[in-house]
């Protein structure tokens, strides 16, 4: 009885392990239903701060419930936001056109990500007070809008995603810091768009870096992009593991007490 007993006890002393829960999140904006996914650890007690994932082109896809699932590992409550609406999940070259509508109405891009927002901000897991956005190639560009729109978020990280500035005005709403993380081959990102990007960031006084990863294309965290730089688009693991890492120590300095 006493070893069984000693046991015990040792097995209570350990800390808990991760239980990462994992499920789609329903939610509407008048008659329009969307459909985003949640990652969070369960074992995890109170409020944490929490990432909104803006997906690429195809919309919600495992990929970004892969990366929820990584940030929901290191602790933070995640929610991965549907720009499109529930059921619409282009490929290409559909996923273009799809993608197109957003990026030609950039009031409507930060709409719609606003909306996910809202929904993690008001999980009650998030630490209202320090929330950052997230997000890849065309969900990159997409969370810089919702900088731009002054929501009250304290970073934003930008993975491939575009830089141009239809309006470089809006750069003055951003409140939080700004991490752009770009392939610096990317031939889908001209660069007169980065050069307008970093006068924007700079004229409105934005906290922000902008790394380049050497070698790199368009896509480079995207393993279903290949491996063929030729065609713009492919992953790089490279790129891939340094701007993750770039990424938390972003987060470490943004969500610091």
């Amino acid at each position: 009885m006493k070893r069984l007993l000693t046991v015990t006890l040792c097995a209570l002393s350990l800390p808990l392990l991760a239980d990462i829960i994992e499920k789609p999140v329903s939610y509407k904006a008048g008659s329009l239903e969307f459909e985003g996914w949640s990652a969070y650890d369960d074992q995890q007690p109170g409020r944490r701060p929490g990432v909104l994932i803006v997906h690429q082109w195809t919309g919600v896809s495992e990929n970004e419930k892969m990366r929820a699932r990584m940030l929901a590992e290191l602790g933070y409550n995640v929610f991965c936001v549907d720009v499109y609406g529930k059921g619409i999940r282009p490929q290409p070259p559909a996923s273009g056109v799809e993608a197109g509508k957003y990026k030609k109405d950039r009031a409507l891009l930060r709409e719609r990500v606003t909306l996910g927002l809202q929904q993690l901000l008001k999980d009650a897991r998030t630490d209202v007070s320090r929330v950052a956005c997230i997000g890849y190639c065309f969900g990159g560009t997409a969370a810089i809008e919702l900088g731009r729109s002054g929501a009250a978020v304290k970073g934003v990280v930008s993975f491939h995603g575009g830089l141009d500035s239809p309006n470089p005005a809006d750069g003055r709403n951003i409140k939080g810091k700004l991490l752009a993380l770009h392939g610096a081959d990317d031939p889908f990102v001209p660069a007169a768009d980065i050069a307008a990007f970093e006068k924007e960031m700079k004229e409105a006084g934005v906290d922000y870096q902008l790394v380049s990863y050497p070698g790199a294309v368009h896509a480079f965290t995207q393993k279903a992009a290949g491996h063929d730089n030729s065609k713009g688009a492919a992953y790089n693991e490279a790129a891939d593991q340094a701007s993750w890492e770039e990424m938390q120590k972003f987060f470490a300095k943004i969500f610091a007490p």
